[in-house]
């Protein structure tokens, strides 16, 4: 059956909301059902007189309905109880997100959609998912490349930060990963489709836009660039020797490692980013030296009065970065640091560096297509647009002066609604809204859950036949027991690349079933077992075969990636039994 991305337009408006329950009267002849805030749908027990203002042909007629008279036809099939909605809507909502999709999964998607595109936005974050929010709300049936590996992990920045505190609506503060998977979902409610890929290529000079991606083109009449900026390195001589063996652009997602466990460590910059890095890898660290070019911080009062009341944080003014220190093939032990002022160089006793240096904007794809400054910032106009109408720009790709998550999400919204308005003017909008996929929005809203979490497993709850697993425990017993691929991924709870990943290799240990076993640890609360397996930064994948270690992944890759290793252990086993017999 080939894959859709349906639109969602139902407005909240249309709806009474009291007290987190919702009743509702769908279709031709109904079942009386309430729906909780929390997605759970019951049937009622017995009759209830529901009204409910319709566009279809029942007009506003109050509709009496009964258990037994449910016929509600979903994506073409008929529902005969509310136990068949929840794998219909699970069914529909796969089709509305794709996980780092291949050339086949992308061209059964594509068959499906228009052939111009209302809109294509390229980029996640809090300014592409919130543009997609806007844009799928306002019926636009938005497109959405989250990117995978050009630019940073999907999700943007906020994936590699650990508490966001200023961020309205929490205010006990939320995790950055946490902010953007519910900005995330809240788009594919409203029906966005996200598709997990980088864009290969983008063409602005002819209309429709084309936007090239795993050897297939979209055309779009209009174009919402949300692909913010990427980590600046230093270029010290010895960084690309020593990079995973001590040095990181990321302290969130790789300082839980072993290798900086209560050892010296080095943040460079001064900035939010920075500040934030140093206080958090006091948890781990012995030492923490913050080393800033200038003369003075630059983050907020609030992150700075922190960091210098911090007796495990020693901040080291106008210092710049000479180079690495360390034995060839081994890891970083320290770091040549000259003083600004008086050209002094000091060799400062270090097991890691990590940046927290500024940011680069990922406007490469499109230079020399629309106005960028001097920096390669997007220039735009009061309402988001580039100097090529119908492209409009969001985020950290444009801003220059602001660089908050707050701030990019407005910008996202702007840029949606510039979009809608530059389309409904230009007579280029498609409206997309039927009463099937209205009524299919509410079931789904009402029934969407979340993929249940893997539990750790203990003595009397493991079950080698299960394929999936978490803990220490798990990773012994199926390690000395398992016949089967053993992947096993090392994580930790701020790593946003890790909230990628998961999905992909979930995917790919479905697909090869009683072939493969999957183990997840925490290196934070397994740091032994991630110690002893030599795992320098997360996310980090062993691949093991009857307990031989068949091969180490680090980073995020795609699923094809994943599969050639587990067929690669699986083909080795079948020579080796050829060979026996």
């Amino acid at each position: 059956m080939a894959a859709k991305c349906y639109p969602i337009a139902l407005r909240p408006r249309r709806y009474m909301f009291r007290r987190q329950t919702v009743a509702l009267a769908i279709a031709f002849t109904f079942t009386a059902f309430t729906i909780s805030a929390h997605g759970n749908a019951k049937l009622g027990s017995s009759k209830k007189t529901l009204s409910r203002q319709s566009t279809s042909n029942l007009g506003n007629q109050r509709q009496t309905v009964s258990e037994s008279s449910l016929q509600l036809r979903l994506g073409g099939q008929m529902v005969k109880s509310l136990g068949d909605v929840k794998p219909l809507f699970q069914a529909t909502r796969s089709h509305r997100t794709m996980v780092a999709a291949d050339s086949d999964e992308m061209s059964d998607l594509l068959s499906s959609r228009p052939e111009v595109e209302n809109v294509v936005i390229v980029g996640s974050g809090p300014a592409g998912y919130t543009a997609a929010i806007y844009a799928a709300r306002a019926n636009l049936r938005p497109i959405v490349f989250e990117g995978f590996r050009k630019g940073g992990v999907p999700g943007g920045q906020l994936m590699s930060t650990t508490e966001v505190e200023n961020f309205p609506g929490f205010p006990q503060g939320i995790t950055g990963p946490d902010l953007m998977d519910r900005m995330k979902e809240q788009a594919i409610r409203w029906g966005a489709c996200l598709i997990t890929v980088d864009v290969d290529s983008i063409d602005l000079s002819k209309r429709p836009f084309t936007v090239s991606t795993n050897g297939m083109t979209i055309k779009a009449n209009s174009i919402i660039l949300a692909t913010g900026a990427t980590a600046k390195r230093l270029g010290i001589p010895r960084e690309s020797e020593f990079w995973s063996r001590g040095i990181s652009s990321c302290a969130i997602c790789d300082g839980a490692s072993p290798i900086f466990k209560k050892k010296p460590v080095a943040i460079v910059g001064g900035g939010d980013t920075a500040l934030e890095e140093a206080m958090y890898m006091t948890k781990f660290a012995s030492h923490v030296y913050l080393l800033v070019r200038g003369s003075s911080l630059k983050g907020s009062k609030a992150m700075q009065e922190r960091v210098l009341q911090h007796n495990d944080i020693t901040v080291k003014f106008n210092t710049i970065v000479e180079d690495a220190i360390g034995e060839e093939n081994g890891p970083l032990t320290g770091l040549a640091i000259k003083d600004r002022t008086s050209g002094e160089i000091e060799n400062l006793k270090v097991s890691g560096m990590f940046y927290g240096i500024g940011h680069k904007p990922n406007s490469d794809i499109v230079e020399g297509q629309i106005g960028l400054d001097e920096d390669g910032y997007v220039k735009v106009s009061e309402n988001g647009e580039t100097s090529v109408p119908g492209v409009f720009a969001a985020g950290d790709l444009h801003d220059t002066e602001w660089r908050q998550a707050i701030t990019a999400a407005g910008s996202g919204c702007r840029a949606a609604i510039s979009t809608e308005r530059y389309l409904t003017s230009t007579s280029l909008i498609q409206e997309f809204a039927s009463e099937e996929e209205r009524a299919m929005s509410v079931v789904g809203a009402a029934t969407e859950t979340k993929e249940a979490t893997i539990k750790e497993d203990v003595a009397e709850s493991f079950d080698i036949l299960e394929a999936k697993h978490m803990g220490q425990y798990a990773l012994r017993k199926l390690y000395h027991e398992s016949s089967r691929v053993l992947a096993v991924l090392y994580t930790s709870p701020t790593c946003g690349p890790c909230r990628s990943l998961k999905p992909i290799l979930n995917k790919v240990v479905d697909e090869y079933g009683q072939d493969m076993h999957y183990v997840e640890i925490d290196i934070v609360k397994e740091q032994e077992i991630a110690e002893a397996a030599g795992v320098s930064g997360t996310p980090t994948v062993q691949f093991f075969k009857n307990k031989a270690l068949v091969e180490v992944v680090k980073g995020v890759k795609t699923k094809g990636d994943y599969r050639a290793v587990v067929e690669k252990a699986l083909q080795e086993e079948k020579q080796e039994v050829a060979a026996k017999s």
